[in-house]
């Protein structure tokens, strides 16, 4: 990758601590019917070389939160609370000008969309939208970019890229759509790399492909990377942790291994048992769903959020909301009467 790949992995594997630090992240809209909060009081760490991932039913936060991390949400519908804070080498993006943003975005921290069809532009070649990237944030003559831009091609083992840097994106695959996307991301070495859903409508060998890819940069470049996404078995590949999000708010946190061997939320394991096992069950039987809908953020149950859809429910429960505590192995979860715990003794089934 060159000098500056080698010197900006020295630094981040020198680097002490976090290289991102999301604190009590709140986003609110202002809509027609009002302000409605997508994300409520979110935070967590990332650190180099270490890949946390974001998980959770469509419409709990996951995308919102990324996209408030890299400042992408219209200032005159989006809004941050008082109390918000993305720390991004010493300073707090959220209250960052846009030109101080735009130094950071491709940079710094960049993204891979998640539908790349319609993320790349039509009009204009691949190696040209490669070209900008490195246009803003480099100071590379015309002829090193272009090298640079085949390089990173080859780096995400796309075919010919000699050939595919002069065509446009619909003379590719979805596959190779997507390896575009993820070295346009890449080809600044960014310290942090949020990728949304980068499998969505892949097929399956293709799926593994770029995730092998990602764990291959990952150790290659350090690079830390944020995984949104709804599909545990890619989380099961590639996180080191898990963070569960329901209904705009973190419910679990923990290690991957500890989320799947383990899990404290019912929510949480009502996703677990969702995933078809092989084996597991008899030819032609349903697989466990969790029963009710995930409330509308306008009218969010009192208590706890997930209460309407849990068979431990006790009136506790819709009462209190409960906090996100964490016990003494480290593991964070949003519930009265977590699993695997004394406390889940103590609860009677209800429907």
């Amino acid at each position: 990758m060159g000098q500056r790949s080698e010197q900006n992995r020295a630094n981040r594997t020198g680097a002490e601590g976090p290289v991102l630090s999301v604190r009590r992240l709140t986003t609110r809209f202002r809509t027609d019917r009002g302000i409605v909060t997508a994300v409520d009081d979110v935070s967590f760490d990332v650190a180099p070389g270490e890949t946390l991932g974001i998980v959770g039913e469509s419409g709990c936060g996951k995308t919102v939160t990324s996209k408030s991390i890299m400042r992408l949400l219209p200032d005159h519908v989006a809004s941050y609370g008082d109390e918000s804070e993305v720390i991004y080498r010493g300073n707090n993006l959220l209250r960052a000008s846009e030109s101080e943003m735009r130094k950071v975005r491709g940079d710094g921290i960049a993204m891979i969309f998640q539908e790349p069809m319609t993320s790349l532009n039509p009009v204009f070649t691949v190696g040209w939208q490669l070209n900008e990237a490195l246009k803003y944030h480099t100071k590379l003559r015309a002829r090193e970019r272009r090298a640079r831009i085949i390089e990173m091609l080859k780096l995400v083992d796309m075919p010919n890229p000699e050939k595919r840097i002069d065509e446009y994106p619909h003379q590719l695959s979805g596959g190779m759509r997507q390896r575009v996307m993820i070295a346009i991301a890449l080809c600044c070495e960014p310290d942090v790399l949020i990728a949304d859903e980068p499998t969505t409508a892949l097929d399956v060998t293709i799926q593994a492909q770029i995730l092998d890819l990602m764990n291959e940069l990952k150790s290659r470049l350090n690079t830390a990377i944020i995984l949104i996404t709804h599909d545990l078995g890619v989380v099961a590949q590639v996180c080191d942790r898990v963070q569960v999000m329901y209904a705009g708010r973190v419910i679990e946190s923990a290690s991957a291994r500890e989320v799947f061997h383990n899990p404290r939320h019912p929510y949480t394991r009502g996703l677990l048992d969702s995933i078809p096992k092989q084996g597991g069950k008899q030819k032609g039987a349903r697989l466990p769903a969790i029963g009710g809908i995930v409330p509308s953020l306008w009218e969010l149950p009192p208590g706890c959020r997930f209460q309407e859809r849990c068979r431990y429910k006790q009136q506790k429960c819709v009462d209190v909301e409960p906090d996100l505590v964490t016990d003494p192995d480290g593991h964070a979860r949003r519930c009265h009467f977590p699993l695997g715990t004394s406390a889940k003794l103590t609860v009677g089934a209800s429907s």
